[in-house]
């Protein structure tokens, strides 16, 4: 196990998400560029190999919805113009700040090579892949991005680029650290002073497009970090859950037995420290997270507010959710009727599909039963069982995308609340990404989910643990077999040894010595199962 641990620390890469180190300085941030040299060619964006060139970004001037109100205020508005208007743009099959890596579903130097991925059950993993993924979260939780930081101040307190504000954080918590930016209050000027009914990431058409990129970029960076490009982010399969199933210390950890919205010292993340997990004390302070370490990572699952989620999703509310035709409905916010978008994300009913529901439901209903760090949306990401829900939602969007095959005029153009239209840049991720671009299959991505597969696949893949487990275990099965036999030997041939020593004396055959030397055949050795006649007696 230690050594495994070695390899990986052994193996380190950089991590790739926002910001770029490269572009947090006060020259970049005053020229308002963004084009980070290739290490492959000497050259920005690898122009000089065709990767990629340094352009300007054109932005969608389709109108916004009214849910917000202003504009000019928000460091997120036409993203990323506030702080860059010329960025990479990449050709072909490349991606990335710079064009170093390769688009979702390519592998190769040249990114040429095509794969398709498999996202697991996490009940159906190896007891190997268990322990990978839980090292594989830990390993990017202590390493410090070598590629990006975090902003920590608004540009206008950066004083439009001249005095940088950003932070070294964990690749992990780059992405706690995005969650966070795309779902905070807009902050309008001075303490107390925020506008809370806006996000870029939620409550509106684009919750399902960002979160899948979302999860694409951070099963992209696991794999540089580790140096394991086979590694795949597993769901958890939520539907009927009586309770939390993956809360254990072999997965994503236990409940402490000392305090309940602790979990386990014998997990792992029980060490583990959260940040931007304060949105109340931001906003009074009218501020943005800073960053630091703000306490334990807490969990206290089924101790909810009874009145906000009733219970885990059933499979009948997952398949009248499935069963929704419209993506997103009217105002295309939480107040939406019969929108599959409004039902998944849970704030539409999801037994009748109609918005504003007085109860959380689906994807909203995890996050309330978890009732510790997951019950914030700005800081829920801390957790990681948040990655297996997320990969969950993800994999109903997939099925419902394969159900109806929406034609790409299903997404809006325009009129969503701000940052949700089709065009619009979604924040806060370098390199850029539109929102339509993942209005599509995860086959067109280059990932499946192993419950979408055909029935002989499941069956394969659901035995698959058991055979790599039983493949793993069988060198001790042959030796405990060989030793049996030895043992069955050894026992017949005193058995014989007896026999033969018995013909040779036989007065041992009679009296007192016959039932040393003989073997019945005629009875099977049974318990008897009259109790007046046991001589074991029960504990209690």
């Amino acid at each position: 196990m230690w050594s495994l641990i070695l390899m990986f620390m052994v193996c380190l890469t950089p991590g790739h998400q926002q910001f770029p180190r490269l572009c947090a300085t006060r020259d970049a941030l005053r020229a308002r560029e963004c084009c980070p040299i290739w290490e492959g060619d000497g050259s920005p964006c690898g122009a000089r190999s065709g990767r990629g060139f340094c352009r300007d970004v054109e932005v969608s001037e389709q109108p916004d919805g009214p849910q917000y109100p202003f504009s000019g205020l928000d460091d997120r508005e036409k993203w990323p113009l506030v702080f860059y208007n010329r960025t990479c743009q990449c050709a072909g099959d490349f991606m990335g700040f710079n064009c170093a890596d390769c688009t979702f579903g390519h592998f190769g130097v040249n990114c040429n090579e095509r794969r398709e991925s498999l996202r697991r059950n996490v009940f159906h993993l190896t007891r190997a892949e268990r322990i990978r993924l839980v090292s594989y979260l830990n390993v990017a939780k202590q390493t410090v991005s070598g590629d990006y930081v975090v902003a920590t101040g608004t540009y206008r307190e950066m004083e439009n680029g001249s005095k940088p504000m950003f932070s070294d954080v964990s690749v992990y918590d780059v992405f706690v650290w995005m969650h966070y930016y795309a779902s905070r209050n807009a902050l309008l000027g001075g303490p107390g002073n925020v506008w809370t009914a806006v996000d870029f990431a939620h409550w509106a058409p684009a919750f399902l497009p960002w979160h899948r990129v979302y999860l694409l970029h951070w099963e992209h960076e696991i794999r540089k970090v580790t140096g394991d490009a086979s590694f795949t982010i597993p769901y958890w399969d939520w539907r009927d859950a009586e309770g939390c199933d993956v809360c254990t210390d072999e997965l994503m950890g236990g409940r402490s037995p000392l305090e309940p919205d602790l979990l386990s010292p014998g997990s792992v993340f029980s060490s583990w420290k959260v940040l931007c997990s304060r949105a109340g004390d931001y906003n009074e302070r009218g501020v943005l997270c800073d960053a630091n370490d703000e306490g334990p990572l807490r969990r206290n699952p089924g101790n909810h507010n009874p009145n906000v989620v009733e219970r885990l999703p059933t499979s009948a509310e997952v398949e009248f959710t499935l069963g929704l035709t419209s993506y997103d409905t009217g105002p295309m916010d939480r107040t939406a009727n019969m929108s599959f978008r409004n039902t998944l994300e849970g704030f539409g009913d999801p037994q009748t599909g109609l918005g504003s529901s007085s109860r959380m439901g689906m994807h909203a209903a995890l996050h309330v039963f978890m009732n510790g760090s997951m019950s914030s949306v700005q800081g829920s990401a801390n957790d990681p069982i948040f990655l297996l829900h997320h990969a969950f939602v993800d994999s109903i969007y997939e099925e419902w995308l394969r159900r109806h095959a929406p034609p790409p005029s299903q997404y809006p153009e325009s009129n969503a609340p701000i940052g949700h239209n089709g065009d619009y840049h979604m924040a806060p991720f370098l390199p850029l990404h539109r929102n339509r671009e993942f209005f599509i299959s995860s086959k067109d991505l280059g990932y499946e989910y192993t419950y979408l597969l055909d029935a002989n696949q499941r069956l394969a893949e659901s035995m698959r643990p058991f055979i790599e487990d039983l493949r793993d275990a069988w060198p001790w099965l042959v030796l405990a077999g060989l030793s049996g036999a030895i043992l069955t030997g050894a026992v017949a041939a005193a058995v014989l040894a007896a026999k033969r020593r018995g013909r040779q004396f036989p007065r041992l055959r009679t009296g007192k010595w016959k039932k040393f030397f003989t073997l019945s055949e005629t009875q099977p050795l049974i318990w008897d199962s009259d109790p007046e006649k046991s001589n074991y007696q029960t504990a209690m």
